[in-house]
């Protein structure tokens, strides 16, 4: 990977947060205005606290990007009033993943009908996100994911790829993507440098249901943090080098998963510029 390109993928950032009661200080105090922040919504605790926190971060003058899960959306009013709250506060980027909600709240069991749905009040968002897995998804078959990511282009602007830990699928992903016809601009999803007590921790604080889902579906994440020499995500980045910096493969940045680590996080991704600047 050469220097500038490196540096071109840690300039363009996105970085994941948690709707956590200290999310917002640690977001003013460490995040750049311009690095977009997005947030995440939970199951067990509704869409409330995810569109609280990014109308209170957009007021703050940053570009947020909520994530609307299909599933936790209970009809199309309640789809209308998300919008309406979204615009009024100057969002024009939400992120629509189907999410984990088990039974769904209402009639949308997966991202296309909201989808349909966001297209069906005018397109309302200027810029729309969809999910991507370069690795197996915990509880959907390969060809399903891959079907959906078809079926979805059409309504979207821009894929986010699930955490991956290995450059190699990554990279043959990335090219999957694109032998399939699909040109949507990819955001490459990579965790922080998030130590592993603070990775439990975290899922901890989720809510027990949730942590138990999480814990149980992202088992192998915390070998990969915990292994001696494991997981860097330098190391991933330099390692992916020729995929993601090709521009048949279409990458517009990363998605950084913080877990909630901002200082952290920031703190790496400065250090990764400084080292490459020099």
């Amino acid at each position: 990977m050469t220097g500038e390109s490196f540096r071109a993928l840690l300039r363009s950032v996105r970085y994941e947060v948690l709707p956590a009661r200290a999310t917002e200080d640690k977001v003013l105090a460490h995040v750049p205005r311009d690095i977009a922040v997005t947030v995440t919504a939970s199951p067990v605790k509704g869409l409330e606290p995810t569109l609280d926190l990014a109308t209170r971060l957009a007021a703050h003058g940053f570009r947020v990007v909520p994530h609307v899960p299909a599933r936790l959306l209970r009809d199309d009013a309640h789809v209308k009033d998300v919008v309406d709250r979204l615009r009024c506060a100057g969002v024009d980027d939400v992120f629509v993943p189907a999410g984990d909600a088990d039974p769904p709240a209402g009639p949308y069991d997966g991202a296309l009908p909201l989808l349909r749905r966001l297209d069906a009040l005018g397109s309302p968002f200027a810029q729309v996100g969809i999910t991507g897995y370069p690795e197996s998804h915990p509880l959907i078959h390969d060809d399903l994911t891959i079907q959906a990511m078809w079926d979805k282009r059409a309504h979207a602007t821009y894929i986010v790829s699930n955490l991956c830990f290995d450059p190699r699928l990554l990279g043959d992903w990335v090219g999957r993507v694109r032998r399939r016809g699909v040109t949507l601009p990819l955001r490459v999803g990579v965790a922080g440098p998030v130590q592993r007590a603070k990775l439990l921790s975290v899922a901890a604080k989720i809510g027990v249901g949730e942590s138990t889902r999480f814990l149980t579906k992202h088992a192998s994440w915390f070998l990969r943090f915990a292994a001696p020499g494991g997981y860097s995500p330098g190391r991933l980045l330099a390692r992916s080098a020729g995929a993601l910096t090709e521009p048949s493969a279409g990458v517009a940045g990363l998605h950084v998963f913080t877990f909630n680590q901002i200082a952290e996080t920031e703190r790496w991704r400065r250090a990764l510029l400084d080292r490459s600047d020099g």
